[in-house]
């Protein structure tokens, strides 16, 4: 999916929505410009593109053939925030939108159909962007996850608060089929599929009380080889590096969206 593009068309693959309840399935960056994210990236992450049906200012990136994330550079065209946003898989895209309406979330854009699916982008009660698919996944989900994103993070003033409101948007830990677990580890709620983790929720020491001054948000952590490499190719290219820690790294691209690489080694 490419961000208020969602998703790119094309896909033939039939596992879908309903064997991954709740769980991350997609990632998608708003952008700038188009050429320096791929030449970013391309060197970055190692990917390689291909043109999607939606125009000329979108991409799929591929990793060993396999998509794994949509690129969509129309942040300055349609004013729009430079940013990565995760997509969850949903069983009903309409219902998704009014569980997050009703908890006091925000639908910003959808839901919109795009055969073989449909798609929303939302926001939590404290403004944290996310968005949700229904319908046939855009690639293999276990393909996915091995190429792709390691996990996601959000991180927000009250960790506990969120993983109630995700959890009943999502159906997280609610016993349905292929639904996620919900673990607390580590001074921070875990999100399992499957027995992998896909995503995190982090407020700061449990102790603490929540912070106001945090911009709640999704952070995207992509699994690499040499975090140090990527590390100094992002600061050859333009971007930066905002803060490194043991396996992993805090990046910044030219255009200002945030991103992890975190070690394969310590995922």
């Amino acid at each position: 999916m490419n961000h208020d593009s969602t998703p790119t068309l094309g896909t033939t693959h039939v596992v879908s929505t309903d064997s991954v309840v709740g769980a991350p399935c997609w990632v998608s960056l708003t952008s700038r410009d188009l050429r320096t994210t791929e030449e970013f990236y391309g060197a970055v992450l190692g990917w390689q593109w291909r043109r999607g049906k939606l125009g000329e200012h979108f991409r799929i990136a591929l990793s060993d053939g396999a998509p794994v994330a949509g690129i969509a550079a129309i942040a300055t065209m349609w004013h729009m925030a430079v940013a990565w946003t995760p997509y969850f898989a949903v069983p009903s895209a309409d219902e998704a939108v009014s569980r997050v309406q009703e908890r006091g979330g925000t639908a910003a854009v959808g839901p919109l159909s795009f055969p073989p699916g449909r798609a929303a982008l939302l926001a939590d009660r404290d403004g944290a962007t996310f968005g949700i698919w229904e319908g046939r996944l855009f690639s293999d989900w276990e393909t996915w996850r091995r190429s792709a994103p390691a996990f996601i993070r959000l991180h927000t003033r009250d960790a506990f608060d969120a993983a109630i409101f995700y959890g009943q948007v999502l159906d997280w830990a609610s016993g349905s089929p292929g639904c996620c677990e919900v673990h607390y580890e580590a001074d921070e709620v875990v999100l399992r599929s499957g027995g992998d983790i896909v995503a995190r929720i982090d407020s700061g020491a449990v102790d603490e009380a929540p912070d106001p001054t945090v911009r709640p948000h999704w952070q995207v952590h992509f699994a690499v080889s040499d975090v140090e490499a990527c590390a100094r190719t992002a600061e050859l290219l333009g971007g930066s590096v905002l803060s490194r820690s043991a396996g992993e790294a805090v990046l910044r691209d030219p255009d200002g969206a945030r991103f992890t690489v975190t070690s394969r080694r310590t995922r």
